[in-house]
């Protein structure tokens, strides 16, 4: 199992790449089932979860080529940026997404709303817990039934029918849910009429899914609203689209830049993406400069200041970030609260942290972190994907060596960091 080994206290300058954001290319990979024409998408990141989903695609039928190139996505054929992914579904042979795949990643219920809309069935796996507690699917089965489908839980699969079509219905959603809505959205589009989704998901990533499918003939109004609009349509074609920046990556190097004290130029990402992340940024003395193609970063003051932070739904503070601001307000001036409102167990990166030395207590679902001079290294372990980062910025800005074990799960979300970080003076290396 992959380690990375870090050795810090040094300042980051230089240049960093951002990617295209892995939680939009998802939803967009499985937008692929509802057409028998391409599916031609850019800028995607090459992570873990984006070959999982190549994985699932191809185990329903869909063919998939990278500019003609292999589809593996192994670190050692990650390489250039902005390959164009190719998805042909003119011949779904399986309407099944097994456990074995679904298990991996969550996100592979998507396939379930396109797979509905367009086969007229689906039998997706259910998917379990995860480290940073449940999330129930719901609010898409209620979706879909809204719509019309037949569905049951079986032997823990969701089983869908819909033999004679989906209807466009009223559909409100009890709680803000970006996966429902993008499913929701996706299904609706071949459903016959009008179809409303009110409290709906805002995200960048679900307006920019609702972009690609209008590339594709769908007529949509309000996405990136809470009051989404469908009017169903007979087939959808093909169409290009570029997957937007990753924001979560964007203000993740914004942190490395900060807790380090140096300077970084984010590539190819825009300041809009992260606004509610950008004030906070303001507030700890984390100066924000656009640039040309990007961002520049970097720390003013002699010491941080300690902000309060309230994770919410889109335009709110992400609950994606949490934990990597977690790992800067240890090293600030004064005391933190910080409160995580999306996802119970969400903290499990506390007990790691303090043992780098940070200042924590967890009261329910709110931390106290009083700000140290000084972390230290030490072997820590990742349990999720956003905890494994901000253990790696911990190890950025501690004296001495950390360790972080359980790589896989920065692996599913980051591309290549340890050479991205290493091209800005960073002392990091993984160890296979």
């Amino acid at each position: 199992m992959d380690r990375l080994r870090i050795q810090g206290g040094r300042p980051l300058n230089g240049v960093i790449q951002i990617g295209g954001a892995k939680n939009a290319a998802l939803p967009l990979m499985a937008a692929s089932l509802l057409t028998d024409n391409t599916l031609a998408l850019g800028n995607l990141p090459h992570v873990a979860d984006i070959a999982t989903m190549i994985e699932l695609l191809v185990e329903l039928g869909v063919e998939v080529s990278m500019n003609g190139q292999s589809t593996d996505m192994s670190r050692a054929n990650r390489g250039s940026e902005g390959r164009l992914l190719l998805l042909s579904a003119r011949n779904l042979v399986s309407g099944t997404a097994p456990y074995d795949l679904v298990r991996k990643m969550r996100a592979s219920v998507l396939v379930l709303g396109p797979l509905l809309a367009r086969a007229g069935r689906a039998r997706v796996s259910m998917p379990g817990g995860c480290a940073i507690g449940p999330r129930p699917v719901d609010l898409h089965v209620a979706g879909l039934r809204r719509l019309g489908a037949e569905i049951s839980l079986r032997d823990g699969y969701i089983e869908a029918r819909a033999p004679g079509g989906l209807t466009g219905a009223a559909i409100m959603l009890p709680k803000v849910s970006v996966g429902a809505t993008e499913n929701l959205m996706m299904a609706a589009c071949l459903a016959r009429g009008e179809t409303t989704i009110t409290n709906a998901a805002c995200e960048p990533e679900v307006l920019d899914l609702a972009h690609c499918l209008i590339k594709m003939g769908a007529c949509i109004e309000g996405a990136g609203t809470d009051s989404v609009w469908v009017s169903g349509v007979d087939r959808l074609g093909g169409a290009k689209h570029k997957v937007l920046p990753d924001r979560i990556e964007t203000a993740t190097y914004a942190i490395a830049a900060a807790i380090t004290g140096g300077t970084l130029d984010l590539i190819g990402t825009r300041l809009d993406l992260i606004r509610a992340v950008a004030d906070k940024f303001r507030a700890v003395g984390i100066e924000l400069t656009i640039r040309e193609n990007g961002v520049r970063v970097q720390h003013v003051g002699n010491r941080l200041e300690a902000v309060n932070i309230q994770t919410r739904p889109y335009p709110g503070f992400p609950t994606d970030m949490q934990a990597q601001m977690m790992a800067l307000m240890t090293v600030t001036e004064g005391v933190s609260i910080i409160t995580e409102n999306i996802f119970e167990n969400r903290f499990m990166h506390v007990t790691e942290l303090a043992r780098m030395g940070a200042d924590i207590s967890v009261k329910g679902n709110s931390a106290m972190v009083r700000g140290v001079s000084r972390l230290r290294g030490a072997p820590v372990m990742a349990t999720d994907l956003r905890a494994s980062v901000s253990l790696l910025l911990a190890g950025l800005a501690a004296e001495g060596e950390t360790v972080v074990n359980r790589l896989y799960h920065l692996d599913r979300g980051y591309e290549r960091v340890e050479e991205k970080l290493a091209a800005c003076g960073a002392v990091v290396e993984r160890i296979c």
